[in-house]
């Protein structure tokens, strides 16, 4: 059987490809559904629903992985070439979750620091996470919401959003600068300096896949750093800190 040649989009559709697998116009559209065509409602009296979150974050899981296949389908490629490379895939998941507690310690040590040097960085004292993890159920739904939405999801993002870069638009470095401060600034809920230092995670998750070729150590890394980030608030709450 012979191989389908592969084709890369042209520069117009690479960058259409890329913003439709952003995130962005996806979840927007089922945003809209759910509030408007089945009346689910985004707030609840005690903030945003956690409901709502998990239906939109986890719906929008599924469609950016189809849109990846039908994308790379469309353009002769496959998703292992994209995502697998030739690296053991149990090794690079085993290096990623192995890397979590250093991740996890230097994002910490990242975050005082920033605060330390410029302090009106600092511009939001209560962690919106909380809101989510206000029970044992709640914490529970929110940790796989933040494994496959944030872990899987958003890494399948940024390895297609790198691959298109480097085919059609200025290369997977330029790529990862992108998609990093994009990264960033989609953690603005979190405050400035937490964004600065999510951008910069971001930036190291993209340097990997470039590196290795392979999606699995920032995949493994990103969805162990989400859940750690969880049990933290969870203790951070449950000692009424809550930051």
């Amino acid at each position: 059987m012979d191989e389908v040649a592969v084709q890369p989009p042209v520069r117009p559709f690479a960058l259409l490809q890329v913003i439709a697998v952003s995130g962005l116009p996806t979840q927007l559209l089922i945003a809209t559904v759910l509030i408007f065509g089945l009346g689910m409602p985004p707030l609840t009296s005690e903030g945003l629903s956690l409901e709502f979150i998990a239906t939109v974050s986890l719906l929008d899981t599924a469609i950016i992985a189809l849109l990846i296949f039908a994308f790379l389908h469309s353009s002769g490629e496959t998703s292992r070439q994209v995502y697998v490379g030739t690296r053991p895939a149990l090794r690079e998941i085993g290096l990623g979750l192995a890397l979590v507690p250093l991740v996890f310690l230097i994002v910490v040590s990242l975050v005082a620091g920033v605060r330390a040097i410029a302090p009106w960085l600092h511009n939001v004292d209560v962690s919106p996470l909380a809101a989510f993890m206000r029970n044992p159920l709640d914490a529970a739904i929110f940790a796989v919401v933040v494994v496959l939405a944030g872990g899987v999801r958003e890494e399948l993002q940024r390895g297609f959003i790198l691959h298109r870069f480097g085919q059609r638009l200025g290369g997977m470095w330029v790529g990862n600068l992108v998609f990093g401060l994009a990264f960033g600034l989609g953690h603005i809920d979190q405050g400035w300096d937490v964004a600065v230092v999510v951008g910069l995670l971001g930036l190291a998750w993209g340097a990997f896949y470039i590196r290795r070729g392979s999606i699995f150590v920032s995949m493994a890394n990103h969805a162990g750093f989400n859940g750690a980030q969880v049990l933290q608030q969870i203790l951070a709450t449950s000692l009424g800190l809550g930051r």
